[in-house]
């Protein structure tokens, strides 16, 4: 092994997160070297979810890399939700005064990535079997081996941005950590196209047939998804089958406005709930998925793993630029009251959108009723508006 490298932050993984923490930190002067396991090809060609809060954005814009998201995101100002075959608009602007903007996460992958190489920072794809050591004291350490070999890493701080599969959580001794967890008992069965969506906002819709979603990632690329068993098989949904339900769950009015086509992806997702606290051990912070996963209804796991690097990024540079550790030390705390109310929204949305229970049921007709209320109330929406677009950071 070649003598030991030094740096401020050792960021662990390539995700937004990661990404976005490495520029902030580039930002206020502080070095950072980011590791990631997979390829560069592999990272960037990630298919994920993209809507972004309005604090996310503004985020990415202090970063200075939201040029190609103002070029080509799309704003929206509200979202529709379907009850009973009947639509009904959030009006996002009106209500609250803030908006959502969409735009792939693989798109924001690609902009951090083209900042970071671009001013020649340290970006370590294929690093394999990277493993945290003495987190808890002064100098905690990486290390790792690519086609290079093996190397080592002695930072101030470490930085866990790599997912909920990653190291970094696990590097936190499990005798200090708590988990909270749920499983939801269906998944997604989602369907990528390259068709115009049918609606220019996405569409939520409760049916009885199970929860539908429209949604896009451009003008000409449109994303579906249908709620489904967990047992259910790929091969036994062919493209004409996704859409045939898609028109129904969605309603006619959606139908009507339909562009088919050939899937270019489909793929089934487990829904899950899962906070691990606290969020640091010593001199490793965890962030984003590393921490926390949240259902994809309320389209927050992207928006809270940058609110997590935002909180992050103020205490390093206020550790370094006047030495207060103070805001290092309440990372976890600070993080962890947004976590828990974007957690909050996420399961109050699946659970009020999602077939759970037998339509005959009481639990059924609450359900009902509290969408009934929904659409009729405008303190509601206010309340459903205000956390859809970001509870401030």
């Amino acid at each position: 092994m070649e003598a030991p490298l030094r740096t401020q932050v050792g960021i662990v993984g390539s995700g937004p997160a990661g990404l976005l923490l490495g520029q902030l930190l580039h930002l206020h002067g502080i070095d950072s070297v980011i590791l990631e396991l997979r390829s560069r090809h592999h990272v960037e060609s990630r298919i994920r979810a993209g809507v972004l809060e309005q604090g996310t954005v503004a985020l990415l814009e202090q970063a200075g890399v939201a040029d190609r998201l103002h070029r080509e995101g799309l704003v929206h100002d509200g979202v529709e939700l379907s009850v009973r075959g009947e639509r009904h608009r959030i009006d996002f602007r009106e209500l609250v005064g803030k908006t959502v903007v969409v735009y792939g996460q693989t798109e924001v992958t690609k902009d951090l990535i083209a900042a970071r190489l671009a001013a020649s920072l340290p970006l370590v794809f294929e690093a394999a079997d990277v493993a945290i050591h003495d987190a808890d004291t002064p100098t905690p350490t990486l290390t790792w081996h690519d086609a290079a070999g093996s190397h080592s890493l002695v930072c101030d701080f470490i930085a866990g941005c790599d997912g909920f599969h990653g190291v970094s959580r696990g590097s936190i001794p499990s005798g200090m950590q708590q988990i909270f967890e749920r499983d939801y008992p269906f998944g997604w069965l989602g369907i990528l196209a390259d068709v115009p969506p049918c609606s220019p906002e996405l569409i939520y819709a409760r049916h009885a047939n199970g929860f539908a979603l429209a949604s896009m990632r451009s003008h000409t690329r449109s994303r579906y998804y249908i709620q489904c068993s967990m047992d259910e098989k790929l091969e036994a949904w062919p493209d004409d089958r996704i859409w045939n339900e898609l028109k129904v769950r969605l309603g006619a009015a959606a139908a009507a406005s339909m562009t088919i086509g050939p899937s270019i992806e489909k793929s089934i997702a487990p829904l899950h709930s899962f906070v691990s606290t606290p969020m640091q051990h010593g001199r490793l912070f965890i962030a984003g998925d590393a921490a926390h996963i949240v259902p994809p209804t309320g389209a927050k796991g992207l928006n809270l793993a940058a609110s997590d690097v935002h909180y992050l990024a103020e205490a390093l540079a206020r550790h370094y630029r006047a030495a207060d550790g103070s805001f290092l030390a309440r990372y976890s705390e600070t993080a962890l009251r947004r976590v828990w109310k974007a957690e909050r929204f996420s399961w109050w949305l699946t659970s009020l959108m999602h077939r759970l229970y037998a339509e005959t049921s009481f639990e059924a007709q609450m359900q009902l009723a509290e969408l009934d209320y929904l659409v009729s109330s405008r303190a509601a929406q206010t309340a459903m508006a205000e956390n859809y677009v970001g509870l401030p950071f």
